[in-house]
Formats: C-alpha cells, structure tokens, sequence
C-alpha cells in the first residue's frame, strides 16, 4: 500500500497552486505526477508507524484539493483511493469502524470515478453483474490500479457493512474486478489482487459461502509472486483463512513469521511490512479471544 506525508515543500507548492487562475492550476497539479511518485516511494520506505500516522490526515485533505483542481486526473484520483483505503486499514478499521466505512466508501469512490472514464464500463457499472464484467475487457493493464483500489475498497466497505443486503450485490463485481485484475497483471503490488481475492473467499464460513480451498489457493499465488516478503498478506492470511478454518496453530505459526521477520526483508515495502508487524503483535496478543 502507498502513503503519502505532507511536508513543508509540498505545502509551499500546494500554496502556489491554490493562488494561480483555474486553468493554470489544473496545469500544475497535472505537472506534479513526478514528484507524487517520489514521495510515494519515499514513504514506502518508511518504517516509523507513528510518523506516517501524524502526516498522514493532512496529505489526504491535501489531496482531496488537487483533486478539486484537477477532477479528472486519473492518476490522481487513483492515488487519493490509495491513500484513503491504507490509511484506513491501518490506523482507523477496527478503531473506528463507523468512520472506517465512510473513509473506505471515499477511496471506492475516487477509483471508480476513474473507472468510469471508460465509456464502457460507466454504462455498466450499476447495472447487472454479466454486463459489468463483459466491460471490464475493455481495460487493460494502465487500468489495473484503479480496478484494484476500487475492488479492495468495496470489499473493505462491504466487510464493515455485514447486514446491507446492498453487499449481496456488490460481492459479485468486487469478484470480477479482482479477477480481471489477475487476468491482465497478475503481478501488480506483488500480487496484491490474489491476496485480496483470498480475503473474499476466506471472508465467510464454509457453512455461509466461504470457500475456504479457493482461499488458500489465491493466498498461495500471493505468497509464490511476493516471495512472503510481503508481510501485509500473511497477516490477511492469518486474520481471514486461518480464522475461517478454525486453525489456530496456523495463526499463531503465521502471526509469529511476521513478528520474526526482518525488518529489512522488502525495503521499497518497509511502511507497509512496519504496520502489518504491529498488528500481528496486537492479534498475537489477543488469540485467546480470537479463537
């Protein structure tokens, strides 16, 4: 997952773009994707938790304000979802939830906005399942992080909203998006979709819909293109399919790998392998309660 910090520089530049004309300010925020791109890598690197937690609620105001500058920067919008939906699995779910779902619904919302610039799929995206997905095939691999931000998004929304039946409707597309997603790159955030698809199948008992072998075969993917140097998904593996299956020697044998691994076992992922450590910490703690 990607962050972004606010700094001083950023907010100099942030100044700058809010004082010129409209035109000239959709320009500059335009003309700004080299720098976000840095700053994303930078923050990737980052392994202080409570760093990034303090910066992190003015970059995304930050952001929701290029975007009034420049509404349909793709790019933008996609990154915004990004920012959103990491934030709030890290420091809001399961603190917050209320807030959670509201924060996740925003990062759904920025992605499909960038979805919907596809002609194609902005006619079928609130209509019947086969239609959507027959859409989908008009995106490609550009469009994989905005299928993906939009698919982990409404799933996250979705896990926090259990009694809407609204979810019975939205699992399916989240389902075909994730799937998409694999079909034209597989590999994206070290395979992120796989995990993602893994936490969709794990996300319910076998007794309600789970389907606990298509779970660990999706995680098994996951864990094959990210070398389990990816921390993030072994936590999700332990949270969703070792819970679904009732197997608590396989938590705490998982939990346990991430709490043990070294710090710098993917340093382009170090925020991300930094967060999931501390949460394995928290479910380690708790097992008893768990199971």
């Amino acid at each position: 997952m990607r962050f972004f910090k606010s700094g001083v520089v950023f907010s100099v530049i942030l100044f700058f773009v809010f004082s010129t004309g409209c035109s000239s300010t959709k320009f500059m925020v335009n003309s700004m994707e080299p720098l976000m791109e840095h700053m994303n890598t930078a923050v990737n690197k980052h392994t202080d938790v409570e760093l990034v937690k303090a910066a992190m609620p003015a970059a995304l105001l930050q952001l929701d304000g290029l975007i009034e500058a420049s509404p349909d920067n793709a790019k933008l919008l996609v990154r915004t979802a990004e920012a959103y939906n990491g934030y709030t699995f890290v420091f809001v779910e399961g603190r917050d939830n209320d807030r959670a779902r509201k924060l996740y619904w925003r990062a759904f919302e920025y992605a499909g906005r960038t979805l919907k610039q596809n002609r194609r799929v902005a006619a079928a995206f609130d209509g019947p399942v086969d239609e959507f997905e027959a859409s989908l095939q008009s995106l490609d691999k550009k469009d994989v992080p905005a299928m993906f931000w939009a698919a982990s998004s409404w799933l996250s929304w979705a896990g926090l909203n259990v009694d809407d039946p609204e979810i019975f409707l939205a699992l399916p597309k989240i389902k075909v998006l994730l799937k998409r997603c694999i079909e034209v790159d597989e590999t994206y955030r070290y395979g992120i979709a796989h995990a993602v698809l893994g936490v969709l199948h794990a996300s319910r008992p076998a007794a309600h819909g789970g389907k606990p072998e298509l779970a660990k075969a999706a995680f098994d993917r996951a864990f094959a293109i990210s070398e389990r140097k990816l921390l993030l998904f072994q936590l999700m593996y332990a949270k969703y399919y070792a819970y679904q299956i009732q197997d608590r020697a396989l938590f705490v044998k998982t939990l346990d790998e991430i709490i043990n691994a070294p710090e710098d076992l993917l340093p382009a992922m170090g925020f991300a392998n930094a967060a999931a450590r501390k949460k394995a910490v928290v479910m380690r703690n708790n097992v008893d309660e768990i199971f």
